[in-house]
């Protein structure tokens, strides 16, 4: 990845610095979404004896703490190469802020199709990684869930269901959720599970073979809006449940949803690209 271009976060970024102190002050706000725990001293201790032999070698409690939160404050301010640099040499223990960090950027600032299905395949493998060396975490399920989705949303379906993506997509999730019942982020991947299923091969297919319900589908991205609401891409996604599983029928509450989005306060580069995402929807 050392060799591929790297698109720059195109807004200001001045606005989520978040030096020194001031990421422990946010932290709260920021990973309201994914429950991301804040890499301090007792944290990283222990990760290091969590992950075992997979844990990064010659680096104390405090080093890793430090080499963490700055990983953290660079995906903060939008300077994603430089957190999934970070993130990707700690290995399993990184991996958290590394998988988010190309999964966004990929997301909105990579342009190509064929490029951005790269980034979601290194994301998909550093997250198998984590998974393996730190089973206990939520987000070692989450983010794997994450880059497997994002994947396969670059394949057609029949593509991305032949490779039984969808299956390990839900048990990821399902698993997260056993481990953090409020990850708003994992609810909000379980409801597009069962919209995209619904409306890609439909409910009566989608119920029986993956287990696909829209009930399921609203209910988990009303929880996500219950626990982030203040939180762009709760909303987005909300607009994109009502789409995959309504249509035109509730376009004016999608469109009332991405307004929503683009209308509150960013707190971090990721959330101001969802903003900005959902304004250019309205257009």
């Amino acid at each position: 990845m050392a060799k591929t271009a790297w698109n720059a976060f195109p807004l200001d970024a001045k606005p989520y610095a978040h030096a020194g102190d001031a990421l422990k002050k946010a932290w709260p706000r920021l990973h309201a979404g994914d429950l991301e725990p804040f890499p301090d001293g007792k944290r990283a201790a222990a990760l290091l004896e969590a992950a075992g032999k997979a844990a990064p070698k010659g680096l104390d409690a405090d080093a890793l703490a430090a080499q963490l939160q700055d990983a953290w404050r660079a995906f903060h301010r939008g300077d994603f190469k430089a957190a999934f640099d970070a993130g990707e040499a700690l290995g399993p223990v990184g991996a958290s802020v590394a998988v988010k960090a190309i999964g966004i950027h990929a997301t909105y600032l990579v342009d190509d199709e064929a490029g951005k299905l790269k980034r979601f395949e290194q994301a998909a493998k550093l997250a198998e990684a984590a998974l393996k060396a730190l089973p206990d975490e939520a987000n070692s399920h989450y983010r794997l869930a994450f880059a497997l989705g994002r994947y396969s949303q670059g394949l057609s379906i029949a593509k991305a269901l032949k490779q039984g993506i969808a299956g390990k997509v839900r048990e990821a999730l399902d698993t997260a959720l056993e481990l953090a019942p409020k990850h708003a982020e994992a609810h909000t991947a379980l409801a597009l599970y069962h919209a995209e299923i619904i409306g890609k091969i439909g409910a009566m297919i989608g119920g029986l073979t993956y287990g696909a319900k829209a009930a399921d589908a609203e209910a988990h991205i009303k929880t996500a809006l219950k626990l982030t609401p203040a939180s762009p891409i709760a909303h987005i996604e909300y607009g994109n449940v009502l789409m995959l599983l309504h249509g035109d029928r509730k376009e004016d509450e999608a469109a009332a949803a991405y307004e929503k989005a683009a209308a509150l306060k960013p707190a971090d580069a990721m959330e101001a690209l969802d903003a900005t995402w959902a304004r250019e929807q309205l257009e």
